[in-house]
């Protein structure tokens, strides 16, 4: 299979000429492993089956065998022997180079008193399942970063990817050994991955075992409510109602698990100075790295989605969080939401390290354009109102429609197969 380029791959690249030592984190079968590869001069992998009791008794009597070699060195699920942790930080220290080592993980390792915490000498790169740009479903006509820059004729770009297509590339996920599969086989990925997640994944992360049907409600009670911010106790109330008698504890212990898997995530809420600041909801919306997970989890077929608008809705908001969040920390933002108790809301707020910010609205169909227009032009209107603020750099809605234009009020209507970074 050819190599895949990432859009992680340059910070990737990046970061390694800082520090000694770079962690790439994310998903299982997201492409850390053949990402690292490509730089890689040495290779560990500690699931090898044939050498994985070696590598572990070594990792335990003496690790820094296990660092030779020609660099950087990769290794790969290194969260299997965390000892290697303390080892490379010690070589990196006593080196003083950079560009030494890769490591992967695919799991947040079992909490250790006695690791490290590896400031100066690791850098962190988060990898997630591919955008559509990435996949190639996504032309790529209009940029992120171009758009930050001022240059902002979007009008007339199209796509080929329409609401049943992007229906079918939100169901098949972002994972790259779908690419060469015929489209049945690449739509059961997700639902082999969540088979896979809780019958073994769930318990193995921290030998903790766990109990698969429990595990399948908690995944589908999180899906129900995807893209929202509804408090933690709507979702544990939707488990219970759907589950037998399980405690908040419990519940709790399966998503933070759930967390350390990288298969949920939360958007953090974005909270400007407007206001008062106990107007704004401050709760995170909640998301999954991947929306095919939430498909699988809640076991509908692709036509039954496309049948459910509101569901479709909710999921291609997760399909345009997972991107917008590559495509923004490409070019120096992180992902927010805004929400206050008046009932104001944007979906997106993209906010850059030099302190500007975007606003974005999420639209499954052009009928709700106007809709979410409102939305962003009431929201600048309130920040502009606040002098301490600067008005956003842009706004825009992305949708599944296949063209693109700009509304007289300035509001860019972009279509998620013309976007990336």
């Amino acid at each position: 299979m050819k190599y895949i380029a990432r859009i992680t791959d340059r910070e990737l690249k990046d970061k390694l000429n800082v520090t000694g030592a770079v962690l790439i984190r994310g998903p299982k079968w997201c492409g850390k492993t053949t990402s690292a590869k490509q730089i890689a001069k040495s290779v560990v992998e500690m699931q090898n089956a044939d050498l994985q009791d070696n590598y572990l008794e070594l990792a335990k009597i003496k690790p820094s065998l296990l660092l030779e070699g020609e660099k950087p060195k990769l290794i790969d699920e290194w969260q299997l022997a965390p000892k290697l942790w303390n080892a490379i930080r010690y070589d990196v220290d006593k080196t003083g180079l950079t560009n030494q080592y890769i490591l992967t993980g695919s799991a947040v390792p079992v909490e250790d008193d006695t690791l490290h915490s590896g400031v100066g000498r690791f850098s962190f790169v988060t990898m997630k399942p591919m955008t559509l740009y990435e996949s190639k479903d996504s032309n790529g006509t209009i940029s992120l970063k171009d758009i930050l820059d001022g240059k902002r004729d979007v009008d007339g770009m199209q796509t080929d990817l329409d609401y049943e297509k992007v229906c079918y590339v939100l169901c098949r996920g972002g994972w790259p050994n779908t690419l060469e599969m015929d489209p049945k086989q690449a739509l059961m990925v997700a639902k082999n991955y969540i088979d896979a997640l809780v019958n073994s994944d769930i318990s193995r992360v921290d030998g903790v075992r766990r109990d698969a049907n429990l595990a399948l409600h908690i995944l589908r009670s999180y899906a129900r409510q995807v893209s929202t911010i509804d408090s933690d106790k709507a979702l544990f109330s939707d488990i219970s109602a759907n589950y037998q008698e399980v405690s908040d504890k419990t519940i709790g212990d399966y998503l933070n698990v759930l967390k350390k898997l990288y298969i949920i995530e939360e958007i953090p809420a974005w909270s400007p100075n407007i206001r008062s600041k106990t107007s704004i909801r401050t709760s995170p919306k909640k998301s999954f790295v991947d929306p095919s997970l939430a498909v699988a989890a809640l076991g509908i077929t692709s036509e039954e989605l496309m049948r459910d608008t509101r569901t479709y809705g909710l999921l291609f908001e997760n399909l345009v969080n997972r991107d917008l969040s590559v495509y923004a920390k490409a070019i120096g933002g992180s992902l927010r939401h805004y929400r206050d108790r008046f009932g104001l809301e944007c979906d997106n707020v993209i906010h850059f390290d030099n302190g500007k910010y975007a606003l974005v609205e999420v639209k499954l169909g052009g009928d709700k354009v106007n809709e979410a227009e409102e939305h962003l032009l009431r929201l600048k209107e309130l920040i502009c109102a606040n002098e301490h603020l600067n008005a956003p750099e842009f706004m825009m809605i992305v949708t599944a429609t296949n063209m693109a234009y700009t509304l007289p009020s300035g509001v860019m209507v972009v279509p998620i197969g013309c976007l990336k970074d």
